[in-house]
């Protein structure tokens, strides 16, 4: 074996170690959303700040350079794997490994101390917590951008190649379409008050879900839901979290799903959503396992995996005609009468301050207050103190509503809590890499109504995986997303959905 060959064995056999540790400390943070004794927050914020020591001095060890200066890759597969490591192992070194111990530390326990605050309201409880996590990132960022922008310094960490400005660019492209169309809609609807149309009173304005719907019968609706979508149970579980997310990979990669008995979507959408970033994992061609490209290449990419199941897919007028009847068959409180309402309720257009309860409609626009207010977050031109203002005069700006408590306002999101800025945003760009994939899967599989009619996703869940999902991370964010459709991803695809379909609903 040559010493080039030698050199690339050594670095991945070396990296898998690393993949595998890292996988430890995810299955340490899956456990404190899920299962971990309130009263064990202190330790575990210990324990995952003893992790990030020893991956990252795994990650900035000198061998690697040295490996990466002889590795000679033995096809497109290694370069892909050794570009990876390239690009970890540059960030890595310019972070002080006492840093990244620190973030690890604080927001771990940071996590906790927002879920008590926001079951309190308490904003001001939660604020010198947060204060200390931007700081944190805030240094974080300085590191990695050596003078650059800081904010694309963090947001690079979840869609590499993205900047600011162009998601900035792409922003300013979907406003004022989604403006107009909800301006439209509402128009039809009339609203009464924020959040509540007039149930029944407008024909364009459907009512909402009425009744109760028990915990354990919307849990095993739930777990149906997702064996519907092809969710492989030898490999995941469900559980429940306050802020529903999944976690893992390769042949471990576990969902967690929210029950509010007035509100079965709550449940039955969050669990179709995270079937979609666990199906992506653990859809990845097995050879990649436990290396850089064995996951999911970007937060958008992922993204757009769980936006096409539970938009695209879980809400279109043929699946839910499978739901209805599903929904009949298992709730005494169902009174819907036909598929067709039950289509137009799941579809409801209203304004709305909880993010992950909104609409298609409403739901950008949520991600774009939220990009801009973490932007002036991490560059300083907003302070802490002033957040909650700050936040809540631009929703009654965006939204025409106000805020009457912090869970339905500045609270109600974890991300900032663990220390996510730069993350926001690649919600959107999932959705308008989702509005592309689906135009690309209408051509690929043209009977596919026909076959979500019966409750068989098969078709549309086999599409993606082949095409995007087994890929991992062996292309780049938007070559991944450009190969699955055969065109560069843009947001018409999915404008053009969206007025489409609630053009239709609210006979626009």
């Amino acid at each position: 074996m040559s010493v080039n060959n030698t050199a690339y064995r050594d670095l991945m056999a070396y990296q898998r170690q690393t993949e595998a540790i890292a996988m430890v400390a995810e299955r340490l943070g899956w456990d404190q959303e899920t299962m971990m004794p309130r009263g064990a927050a202190e330790q575990r914020s210990e324990e995952m700040a003893a992790m990030e020591g020893v991956l990252h001095a795994r990650r900035t060890d000198p061998r690697i350079a040295d490996w990466l200066g002889q590795a000679d890759a033995p096809d497109a597969e290694g370069q892909a794997q050794v570009r990876a490591i390239r690009r970890s192992f540059a960030r890595s070194t310019k972070v002080p490994g006492d840093l990244a111990q620190e973030i690890a530390r604080v927001t771990s326990r940071a996590q906790g101390i927002w879920a008590e605050a926001r079951a309190r309201e308490d904003v001001a409880g939660f604020l010198p917590t947060l204060r200390e996590v931007i700081g944190l990132r805030q240094q974080e960022a300085r590191c990695l951008a050596q003078g650059g922008d800081l904010y694309d310094a963090l947001l690079d960490d979840y869609e590499p190649g993205a900047t600011a400005d162009s998601i900035g660019v792409m922003f300013a492209a979907m406003r004022p379409r989604l403006v107009a169309l909800r301006a439209a809609v509402l128009d039809k609807v009339g609203p009464d008050k924020f959040g509540l149309n007039r149930a029944g009173l407008n024909r364009a304005g459907p009512a909402a879900l009425t009744g109760v719907y028990p915990e354990a019968a919307q849990m095993r609706m739930a777990r149906d839901l997702a064996t519907a979508f092809g969710y492989d149970w030898s490999r995941g579980r469900i559980d429940l979290a306050v802020h529903p997310f999944s976690s893992g990979s390769v042949s471990d990669s576990r969902i967690t799903t929210r029950v509010v008995e007035a509100d079965p979507f709550n449940c039955f959408y969050s669990t179709i959503h995270e079937v979609g970033h666990s199906s992506y994992e653990l859809g990845i061609d097995p050879d990649y396992a436990m290396t850089p490209i064995g996951r999911g290449v970007s937060m958008g990419v992922h993204e757009s995996q769980s936006r096409i199941y539970e938009n695209q897919l879980g809400r279109s007028r043929a699946f839910t005609g499978w739901m209805h009847g599903q929904m009949a068959d298992r709730f005494d409180d169902y009174t819907v009468g036909s598929a067709d309402a039950f289509y137009r309720i799941v579809n409801r257009v209203q304004p709305g301050f909880i993010r992950t309860e909104a609409d298609e409609v409403h739901y950008n626009l949520h991600i774009m207050m939220r990009f801009d207010l973490e932007r002036s977050l991490i560059a300083g031109d907003l302070s802490v103190g002033d957040l909650e203002a700050a936040w809540n005069d631009r929703f009654r700006a965006d939204f025409g509503g106000v805020v009457d408590r912090p869970s339905q306002g500045m609270l109600q999101d974890v991300h900032w809590s663990v220390g996510l800025f730069g993350y926001f945003p690649t919600y959107a760009l999932g959705n308008v890499y989702a509005g592309c994939l689906h135009q690309a899967l209408r051509a690929a599989v043209p009977d596919l109504d026909a076959q979500l009619e019966r409750g068989d996703t098969s078709a549309a869940t086999g599409w993606l995986r082949e095409n995007l999902q087994r890929h991992g991370g062996l292309r780049s964010p938007r070559e991944t997303v450009a190969r699955a459709c055969g065109f560069e991803p843009h947001e018409g695809p999915l404008l053009d959905y969206l007025e489409a379909k609630f053009g239709d609903l609210y006979g626009l």
